[in-house]
């Protein structure tokens, strides 16, 4: 009889998911991910120029916060915006209305 499988008993353990799951995907043991305290920001933000989906269509969340922006405004915007455009309109538009989360 051969023992125990240890993968297979540490995933039995953690609800079935194998343990390098368990954590994150690809996550190191010990990180983190959030802020150290409330408010702080994240150090790793990117210019949304920069993006690899940056030209992909704008989100659904994105589309209803534009829309939600862009009506306290009083402005209009395209429907067809990209990713990248519609978080450059985001901080814009945030910046106009007083609700920059900054």
């Amino acid at each position: 009889m051969l023992p125990p499988d240890p993968d297979v008993t540490n995933a039995s353990a953690q609800g079935g998911r194998p343990p390098q799951e368990a954590s994150g995907a690809g996550a190191a043991q010990g990180e983190t991910i959030g802020a150290d305290s409330p408010g702080q920001s994240s150090t790793t933000e990117k210019d949304p120029e920069t993006w690899v989906t940056g030209d992909e269509p704008m989100t659904g969340a994105q589309r209803s916060y534009l829309d939600t922006l862009a009506r306290e405004a009083g402005e209009q915007l395209p429907a067809d915006l990209t990713k990248a455009e519609a978080s450059e309109h985001i901080d814009r538009l945030q910046n106009k209305t007083g609700r920059d989360p900054a």
